[in-house]
């Protein structure tokens, strides 16, 4: 978990001086493991991590609200707890949702906070990090907003990319050119609305859909990898489009990552004295 610790700090610090810049390769033996909150209408939360094989370890993400979406982590592969309390509550509180993860070497996992507040559920993600051929991208989309329902979802002008989609599921991955496009969204019992997404060639991307305050949906694109040898970043902005609220100020991990750096939000590696008490406690 040192490891794990040291690797938020590096991201931290290397996406306040660059959006855009990507660490290298990372060493085979390793897995990839990033947190998301995508659950609309629940409160800011305290995620924890913790390895399985080392209890008394662990990082804590603090003040995380919907729509923000973690740098992938580079961790040793085995079994890792992930719990979600209320923002500010002690560490020895009951978890709101906890859930357990196996990360395997080469392998890269998201664990998402899902659902609305009253049916708030973990769901573990399954990524797929292999490289499009030249020239292409490879995405999929996964439908994080609750009141769309089911999601059809294509090309605008082209093929369909998956059907009757429900809610917290995500799409198979499908390549089509990098370059400026748009996804046609459909939810259930609604109309179709064109939302824009740049797709660079080489990448790979997880694109979410996401409700938008008032009403409406809009595209948060989340770069998964980017070139042939360059490991996982987190998410990127996109622009507004379609029904989406129109500000265009859909930058919710550049957000908290800044929050993180700036107000002391990421607590690197740390005991927990509520897992393990003192002989004086009573």
């Amino acid at each position: 978990m040192r490891r794990l610790a040291r690797a938020l700090c590096v991201t931290v610090l290397a996406t306040a001086g660059s959006m855009t810049a990507l660490p290298t390769a990372a060493a085979a033996d390793g897995g990839f493991l990033r947190l998301a909150h995508l659950s609309p209408d629940t409160p800011e939360v305290d995620v924890y991590v913790d390895s399985v094989s080392d209890p008394d370890a662990g990082i804590v993400l603090e003040g995380v609200g919907y729509g923000t979406v973690s740098d992938y982590q580079d961790v040793q592969p085995g079994t890792y707890t992930v719990a979600m309390r209320a923002a500010g509550a002690a560490s020895d509180t009951p978890a709101v949702l906890s859930t357990t993860v196996e990360v395997g070497a080469d392998s890269a996992r998201t664990v998402a906070g899902m659902g609305y507040y009253a049916a708030l559920g973990l769901k573990v993600l399954e990524d797929d990090l292999t490289p499009p051929a030249a020239g292409s991208a490879r995405l999929r989309v996964v439908a994080a907003a609750p009141s769309a329902g089911a999601l059809d979802v294509a090309l605008t002008g082209g093929p369909s990319v998956a059907s009757n989609v429900e809610f917290a599921a995500p799409t198979e991955y499908l390549e089509i050119p990098g370059g400026s496009t748009s996804l046609r969204v459909t939810p259930e019992d609604g109309a179709a609305t064109d939302l824009p997404v740049d797709l660079a060639a080489g990448s790979v991307y997880s694109v979410l859909v996401l409700d938008v305050p008032g009403g409406g949906l809009k595209l948060m694109p989340l770069l998964d990898a980017a070139g042939m040898s360059a490991m996982p970043a987190g998410g990127v902005a996109t622009g507004a489009g379609g029904t989406a609220d129109g500000t265009g100020d859909y930058r919710p991990l550049a957000v908290g990552v800044a929050l993180l750096a700036t107000a002391g939000l990421l607590v690197g590696r740390r005991n927990r004295p509520a897992r393990r008490p003192s002989s004086a406690a009573s």
